[in-house]
């Protein structure tokens, strides 16, 4: 019943002075918001690039191509091309897979054609063609939806095969007729390649990077989508027959940074004698353990300023407390005379005190969270509000109340009685 009649009393004193108690709590405020929006935001950027990652394949490894420095090592790129037989045969990607059949579960190979639009009639839509072997679909996620994708046999025939999205479909046939076995004509910026479609994938826009690389410039309807052929039915127009690079996604078991080195080690025999070109080996997840790093950095310097604006803020109660002190002292003594003890009067400032950061503390989680919103919205990301960051936020707001204001409290329940009485 005392600490009732303590949090009522606190309350009516808030309700008398209403702009001195918001501006007393706004130090809180600024703080525990800032520390829910940041935090939020950035488990909210981090969920999403870990999402888009690993849908390409946060443990896949990526092998280019790359020039070589006199010391052996992998250097600049070079405005210099490399011949043919300073590229990736197919051999030699076959090698890879036989010198590390326990750890691989599939290699991809992709080689550009170049953006086109397919066309019927007034309808069209905007490609990129794109060469791949049938180990891309499982390298890189590739959902298929109705038919099947690129497999072996259209590669060593170097047929006329493409796997489009359900994008240009919609876009091409309307939904009325069934694609498969239809052919489409690609309109490419020398040539008219026709192409008979043997399955549909789900097309899934990036929000790291769009395919066609469009970005919100570009129209939904516009937007390009990659139109899958075989990689030897496109090597056959090329002047180079052999690779740059290609994709290893290593089985589930494996440490991939030790695979990593296992790689370098058999690159470094593979092209000893090769003074020009070497391979360079990379690896996503170290991108992704970097990113994550940086950004727990900033959320802790972010969280190191906040907390500064709560020191701040604590400072503020304990001032506007021993105002209160002051202006309620014959109050106080009055409660002596009547028999109130010393933690009674205590126990009254020290309830104020956390109500009014009780309250800046709710007010900051509110404005923290509408914050997080509000960013999460324009970036294009999940909203994730971390439950135990608004725990220990709402409950550190509560300990700055009893912190900062156990001084004037105690200072209250000192005063003597008589003196108190006395006070003008």
């Amino acid at each position: 019943m005392f600490i009732k009649e303590n949090i009522l009393l606190a309350i009516a004193g808030l309700k008398a002075s209403k702009m001195r108690a918001l501006l007393t709590m706004l130090g809180i405020i600024i703080g525990i918001s800032s520390v829910i929006a940041i935090f939020s935001i950035g488990s909210s950027i981090t969920a999403n690039m870990s999402s888009e990652i690993d849908k390409a394949g946060i443990n896949n490894i990526q092998i280019h191509l790359a020039v070589k420095n006199e010391d052996g090592t992998q250097g600049r790129v070079s405005s210099k091309e490399p011949e043919d037989s300073d590229r990736i045969s197919l051999e030699q990607i076959d090698s890879f897979r036989d010198v590390f059949k326990d750890k691989i579960n599939n290699i991809s190979i992709e080689e550009m054609q170049g953006e086109g639009k397919v066309k019927d009639g007034y309808l069209y839509a905007n490609v990129t063609a794109t060469g791949v072997n049938d180990g891309y679909k499982d390298v890189k996620n590739v959902k298929i939806i109705n038919g099947r994708f690129i497999n072996d046999k259209d590669i060593k025939g170097m047929k006329k095969s493409a796997v489009v999205s359900d994008k240009l479909v919609n876009n091409i046939f309307k939904g009325k007729t069934n694609p498969l076995g239809k052919e489409i004509k690609v309109y490419m910026q020398d040539t008219i390649e026709t192409y008979v479609i043997v399955g549909v994938y789900k097309y899934e826009a990036s929000t790291i990077m769009d395919e066609g690389d469009g970005g919100s410039m570009v129209s939904e309807k516009d937007r390009a989508t990659s139109l899958y052929v075989p990689v030897t039915t496109v090597k056959e127009l090329q002047k180079y027959k052999n690779y740059t690079s290609f994709n290893i996604m290593p089985n589930r078991n494996v440490d991939s940074k030790k695979f990593v080195e296992d790689i370098k080690k058999y690159i470094d025999k593979l092209y000893k004698n090769n003074k020009n070109w070497t391979l360079s080996v990379f690896n996503m997840q170290n991108e992704i353990e970097g990113f994550t790093s940086q950004l727990a950095g900033m959320s802790m310097g972010v969280s190191a300023i906040a907390a500064i604006a709560l020191l701040v803020g604590g400072i503020g109660v304990m001032n506007i407390m021993l105002v209160s002190v002051t202006e309620r002292t014959r109050e106080i003594g009055t409660r002596k005379a009547l028999g109130a003890k010393k933690s009674h009067i205590r126990m009254q400032f020290i309830t104020e005190s956390v109500i009014i950061c009780s309250i800046g503390g709710i007010i900051g989680v509110i404005l923290g969270i509408g914050m997080a919103a509000i960013a999460c919205h324009y970036l294009k990301s999940p909203m994730l509000i971390s439950i135990p960051t608004i725990i220990i936020s709402f409950t550190f707001s509560m300990a700055i109340g009893v912190f900062f204001g156990y001084y004037p409290a105690k200072k209250a329940a000192s005063l003597d009685p008589i003196e108190a009485l006395r006070y003008e």
